[in-house]
C-alpha cells in the first residue's frame, strides 16, 4: 500500500462513524484533498490533535478504499491563539474558507501564504481585519488579477483617477468605465499599496486611515466575489 509524507494545514471536517473524521487538508504537494482520520474522536487517540482546524503537520496518508487515510501526523502548529480570541478566530477562519472554495490544485504560493496570514493572526498584536485584507489581496493577485498598475487596461492611459470594472477584474479610466465599474479612491488605493508593500509580520507599521481601509477591504470583498462567485465568510 502505498504511502505518502504531506505538509497540510486543516481546513475542517465532518463527524463519521463513532469516533472517525472525515477531514479537508489544504497541502503543499497536493492541494486540496480529503482524507478519513480513524478513531481520532476517542478520548485516548494519539491522533486527536491532528482532526482540529488550523492543526499544522506533516500528514502520513496511505491509500484506502475510497480516500486515502491518515495514519501518522508531526505537529508543527496548532495555532492554539487562535482559538483563544473570537476576533482572530473568526478572521481566521474567513481565510480558510477561501482556501476550501479555492479550486483544489497545488500552489505552493498559495499554501506560504495561508501559514503566513495564520502565524500574523496567532502571534502578532495588529489591527482588526489587517491580515484578511492582506491575504485576499494577495489571493488575487495570485489568481492573476493585480491592483497595481498605471495604464487602464482598456485604452492604455495614464491613470489618475481609477477604476474597477468589476466584470473583468481590471483597472480603468472615466472614459473607459460601464455600469459594472467602480472607483477607487485615493484613500482606498494608498491602502493596498501599504498592505501589498508589507509582509505580514511588518502590518503593525502600517499606518490608514479607518475610512481609506473600510473602502480596501469592501472593494477587495466586490472582487473576490465577482471573480470566484463565492460570498466572503461574514467576519462577527
Amino acid at each position: 500500500m502505498a504511502t505518502t509524507k504531506v505538509k497540510a494545514i486543516v481546513l475542517g471536517g465532518t463527524n463519521v462513524k463513532e469516533k472517525d473524521r472525515i477531514v479537508s487538508l489544504y497541502t503543499l504537494e497536493q492541494g486540496k484533498i480529503s482524507v478519513s482520520m480513524k478513531g481520532v474522536r476517542g478520548d485516548k487517540a494519539k491522533m486527536k490533535f491532528a482532526k482540529e482546524i488550523f492543526c499544522f503537520a506533516d500528514f502520513i496518508i496511505e491509500e484506502g478504499k475510497n480516500i486515502p487515510v491518515v495514519t501518522g501526523a508531526d505537529i508543527i502548529d496548532n495555532f492554539y491563539g487562535l482559538s483563544q480570541d473570537i476576533d482572530k478566530y473568526y478572521e481566521a477562519c474567513a481565510i480558510l474558507d477561501i482556501v476550501s472554495k479555492h479550486s483544489g490544485e497545488s500552489n505552493p504560493q498559495l499554501f506560504i501564504d495561508i501559514i503566513k496570514a495564520l502565524k500574523a493572526l496567532c502571534y502578532e498584536n495588529l489591527e482588526k481585519y489587517y491580515v484578511f485584507d492582506k491575504f485576499l489581496l494577495n489571493y488575487l493577485k495570485i489568481m492573476g488579477y493585480d491592483f497595481f498598475t498605471d495604464r487602464c487596461s482598456s485604452c492604455k492611459a495614464t491613470l489618475g483617477h481609477r477604476y474597477l470594472n468589476l466584470e473583468v477584474g481590471e483597472q480603468v479610466c472615466p472614459a473607459c468605465k460601464n455600469a459594472l465599474s467602480v472607483q477607487i479612491s485615493d484613500a482606498c488605493y494608498a491602502v493596498l499599496r501599504a498592505f501589498d508593500e508589507k509582509d505580514y509580520a511588518d502590518l503593525a507599521s502600517v499606518k490608514v486611515s479607518n475610512n481609506g481601509h473600510l473602502a480596501a477591504c469592501g472593494l477587495l470583498s466586490k472582487d473576490y466575489e465577482w471573480r470566484t462567485g463565492n460570498k466572503i465568510l461574514e467576519i462577527k
